[in-house]
C-alpha cells in the first residue's frame, strides 16, 4: 500500500520506542508491543480511547481526527508489563452493567455471566428472586448484575477482603443504590435463606501455571484453593443447604474440568446438582437446589 505516493517502509521500529502520535500509527505501534495478548489490537484501542476520554466505539468512528495524547505512552508501558487492561482503565463491562475494578478484587470474566444465565433460566415465568446473596462478592459483579436483571430484588454481597469490599460498595452505590448491602463475611452467609445465591469461589489448584497478567496482578486469595482447587467447595457444600430458600437456587462457578469433582461434594451434602455450560461449551456452573 502507498502513502503519499511512496512505498511504506519495511524497517521495523526499535522495541520500546514510544508510540507515534498519529492515532492509526500509535495503535499499530502499541499492538505490536502486545504480542503476548490474544487481542493486541483491541487492547491498544481500549487504551487509546481511555487516554482520550472517549468510548472505543467513538474512537473507531473518528480515528482520523485524533492524535495520541502523551498519557497513552504510559498506558502502553503498563500493558506491555502484562498489567490487565481492566486495572489500567479501572472499568469492566459485565452482563448489563459497567463496574469499577481495581487491584484487590478479581476482574470479572465473561464466563461468570453463565451464572446469571442459569439464574434467569431457573426463575423464568416467575417474578424472579426477591433476595439475592453473593458469596465472595469481589467487585460486586454477580450481585449487581442480578439486581439489574431483577429491579424488584435486593441483596447482600459478602467478602473477606477489605479491598474488595471497598470496590464493591462503590459499585453498589452507583448501580443499585439502596438495594445492595456489602459486608464482611464468609461462606457461612448471614443466617438468612435467599432465593438466589451466586458464588464464584477460588477454584484454581495452588501452584498451577497462570499467565503473568493473572498471577502477578490479581489477588491470590480469589484464585487458589488448595492442591486440587476444591478446598473452598468443600466448605461451601457443607454450609449451602441451609442458605437456600424454598424454590431457590444457588449458581456456583466451577473450573472447566471440575464438573464431576465439585458436583460430587454438593451431592454428598444432600443437594441436587445440574450443570450449565458457558458460551464455549464448557461446564461452568453448578445449578444447586435443596
Amino acid at each position: 500500500m502507498r502513502r503519499n505516493g511512496l512505498l511504506p517502509s519495511t524497517r521495523r521500529r526499535p522495541v520500546g520506542s514510544p508510540p507515534r502520535s498519529d492515532a492509526r500509527d500509535a495503535l499499530a505501534d502499541a499492538a505490536a508491543r502486545f504480542t503476548f495478548s490474544a487481542t493486541p489490537r483491541l487492547d491498544a484501542e481500549l487504551l487509546l480511547a481511555h487516554a482520550l476520554g472517549i468510548t472505543r466505539e467513538r474512537l473507531l468512528l473518528t480515528l482520523a481526527d485524533h492524535t495520541a495524547p502523551p498519557a497513552f505512552a504510559a498506558l502502553v508501558e503498563r500493558r506491555a508489563a502484562h498489567e490487565p487492561i481492566a486495572y489500567i482503565t479501572g472499568t469492566r463491562a459485565f452482563w448489563t452493567i459497567d463496574l469499577r475494578v481495581a487491584p484487590g478484587a478479581l476482574i470479572p470474566r465473561a464466563d461468570s455471566e453463565t451464572l446469571i444465565e442459569a439464574a434467569v433460566a431457573h426463575f423464568a415465568g416467575t417474578a424472579g428472586p426477591r433476595r439475592v446473596l453473593d458469596l465472595g462478592t469481589g467487585s460486586g459483579a454477580l450481585l449487581l448484575a442480578a439486581l439489574d436483571q431483577w429491579p424488584g430484588a435486593s441483596g447482600v454481597g459478602l467478602d473477606a477482603s477489605p479491598a474488595a469490599l471497598t470496590i464493591a460498595r462503590d459499585n453498589a452505590v452507583r448501580i443499585a443504590p439502596g438495594r445492595a448491602t456489602i459486608a464482611a463475611g464468609g461462606w457461612e452467609g448471614t443466617g438468612e435463606a435467599f432465593d438466589l445465591i451466586l458464588c464464584n469461589p477460588p477454584y484454581i489448584a495452588t501452584g498451577a501455571a497462570l499467565p503473568p497478567e493473572v498471577v502477578e496482578y490479581e489477588p491470590a486469595s480469589a484464585l487458589f484453593a488448595g492442591p486440587d482447587g476444591l478446598d473452598d467447595y468443600r466448605i461451601i457444600a457443607a454450609l449451602l443447604g441451609r442458605q437456600i430458600a424454598p424454590d431457590g437456587v444457588a449458581c456456583i462457578e466451577i473450573g472447566h474440568d471440575q464438573q464431576e469433582s465439585a458436583a460430587a461434594l454438593f451431592r454428598a451434602a444432600g443437594l441436587a446438582v445440574a450443570l450449565r455450560r458457558d458460551l464455549a461449551g464448557r461446564d461452568r456452573c453448578l445449578v444447586v437446589t435443596s
